[in-house]
């Protein structure tokens, strides 16, 4: 399966959660850190999912990058 995510820099950090795996998240230093984060964060989410009875959820969001004008 692939899940889409979500990778948001911030100050002193970059942030990364999956839209379609609420509560799914990680927080790094660099890029590669939160990429190999998320992947166990990812992992762990839907394993902790299964021992509950928890059904996965199909991953079905997408992101695409959209060029908008400068506002004048």
């Amino acid at each position: 399966m692939k899940y889409s995510v979500v990778f948001e820099k911030g100050e002193n950090s970059i942030g990364a959660y999956v839209p379609d795996l609420p509560g799914c998240v990680a927080v790094g230093d660099t890029f590669e850190e939160v990429e190999e984060l998320i992947r166990g964060a990812i992992e762990f989410h839907i394993r902790g999912m299964r021992e509950d009875g928890i059904e996965i959820p199909s991953p079905v969001s997408f992101a695409r990058e959209i060029e908008i004008k400068q506002p004048a």
